[in-house]
């Protein structure tokens, strides 16, 4: 193994060209879509819900996903081996229910009451005139979005930095105007349709990688015998985790239904009964991902023995340095473009989202309500504020280049507890009010916060689950003593209705 124990990855130019032609196409789907996104709000925010059944499967798949799947997870997975598969398999579970029950459900009702965004769908649902509960949501996405935003900056730079051998603040200023720019122009289309573009890296890039590491180990026969062996068995253990480790693990599911740029994607396909095929599609995405990460982590754990191997001892950089020792440069370039591709398709949704809550939610329906404004004005307002949360989240990344996913799963978190639990009693229980729905929304987020903030708890179980739960509970406790909404059964048939 001595001759991995120095791995330096310099730039090749085959490499750099495949890299360089993605982010060119990257670039050609902005300035394609812009025509289209600048016709007003719902066309630039959910792509005037004409999204066909790839796209909205692969770009709720993989804007989910992030830099955690293949730098976060493969590292997880060369430090726990199998048992990091749980992590995997909550998010799995929940999003193939989510797509078949949640989904018809929330689009119906935003297309029937005009929702282009998550605070909408609150404030049509609960009659929210005082604009109270869609101050709360927007102050909780923006709150929760800039961070999660700026993580995907700081994965970008790291990623540069680790493939093509620059600095990371360097990375992180390159990773940010790639972004900036065809979020900018395109809007939801560009991002949408680069999603599904991305989705096919990630998938390609997940089956071919760990394939030849494991042929290069000698065989799935040699390496099953290397993994069972190695760290006197537990890393081939999927039980070698403590219940609250497990708990939590499975837990990361529960975000997905509060995550409001995985929610746009439910509000933009075009006809909501091919979301069944869309389920099938999206739940296989995620199968393929998440095992073909746990194989290229597994198999680069027999590689790298130390983490001390690996460049700056992080086994975050296990991903990027695998692929250039097995792979032909240019298909180095295509793993390197999957990275982007898992940071970009998170980034640019929840850009979209948080400029959304600021046009949409803020400007429109909260200081000028019930006024005619200027689709086209509202859509260049929409790339002013884009430009302004990127520079916000800049400025958070060169402050926290260290904790990226940390702030990834505590966002995830956030806006999960905040937005999971209230929008499924929304869609699913007539007794759920407006002071229940706010109640609920503030425990999720406050818990969240509270819980990572003390050591013995954070240490216990990963946020996400007593918060949500938690806000789940006091929201059914004070809708419970409230009154619920006028026209609630009129609301409800709209969730089964076709178009």
């Amino acid at each position: 193994m001595e001759e991995f124990q120095a791995v330096i990855l310099q730039i090749d130019p085959y490499a750099f060209g495949a890299f360089a032609g993605y982010l060119l196409m990257i670039i050609l789907i902005g300035i394609y879509a812009a025509r289209f996104s600048s016709r007003g709000l719902a066309n630039f925010f959910i792509g005037g819900r004409k999204m066909g059944v790839l796209v909205v499967a692969l770009s709720a798949v993989v804007s989910g996903r992030s830099a955690w799947l293949l730098l976060g997870f493969t590292g997880m997975a060369f430090t726990m081996g199998v048992s990091a598969l749980w992590a995997a398999l909550g998010y799995t579970l929940v999003e193939f229910f989510l797509f078949f029950y949640y989904a018809p459900r929330i689009r119906r009702f935003s297309e029937k009451y005009d929702c282009i965004t998550i605070p909408d769908f609150f404030a049509e649902r609960f009659n929210d005139r005082t604009g109270t509960l869609r101050w709360v949501t927007v102050i909780i996405i923006i709150l929760f979005m800039i961070a999660y935003v700026s993580a995907q900056f700081v994965a970008g730079g790291k990623a540069f930095a680790a493939s093509f051998n620059i600095s990371q603040t360097q990375g992180l200023i390159l990773t940010t105007l790639i972004i900036l720019f065809y979020t900018m122009v395109g809007g939801f289309l560009a991002v949408s349709l680069t999603d599904t573009i991305q989705g096919l890296f990630m998938l390609v890039a997940l089956v071919v990688l760990p394939i030849l590491v494991i042929l290069h180990l000698g065989g799935p026969l040699a390496f099953y015998k290397q993994a069972a062996a190695f760290g006197d068995g537990n890393f081939f253990n999927a039980f070698a985790l403590g219940g609250g480790a497990l708990i939590g693990f499975l837990g990361i599911g529960l975000g997905s239904p509060g995550n409001p740029h995985i929610i746009a994607r439910y509000m933009s396909i075009k006809d909501p009964g091919r979301l069944k095929t869309v389920a099938i599609i999206g739940t296989l995405s995620n199968v393929i991902m998440a095992l073909g990460a746990l194989l290229t982590g597994m198999a680069g754990r027999m590689y790298f023995p130390d983490v001390a191997l690996l460049p700056g001892q992080d086994p975050e950089n296990l991903y990027p340095t695998i692929a250039s020792m097995h792979l032909h440069p240019v298909l180095f370039g295509v793993v390197i473009a999957s990275i982007f591709a898992a940071i970009m398709s998170t980034a640019d949704s929840q850009l979209l989202v948080a400029a959304s809550a600021v046009v949409r939610d803020v400007y429109e329906k909260l200081l000028h309500p019930g006024k005619p404004l200027s689709q086209k004005k509202l859509v260049t307002l929409s790339r002013w504020i884009v430009l302004l949360l990127v520079a916000l989240s800049l400025l958070l990344g060169f402050l926290a280049q260290q904790l990226v996913f940390w702030l990834v799963l505590f966002a995830w978190a956030g806006l999960g507890a905040a937005f999971g639990p209230t929008s499924i009693l929304a869609l699913y229980w007539k007794g759920t009010t407006r002071p229940g729905v706010i109640a609920g929304i503030i425990t999720g987020a406050a818990t969240v916060i509270i819980w990572n903030r003390i050591p013995l708890l954070r240490q216990a179980m990963y946020e996400l689950v007593p918060a949500f739960l938690l806000a789940l509970l006091v929201t059914i406790l004070v809708s419970r003593f409230t009154t619920k909404v006028p026209k609630t059964n009129e609301m409800f048939e709209s969730f089964s209705q076709s178009k």
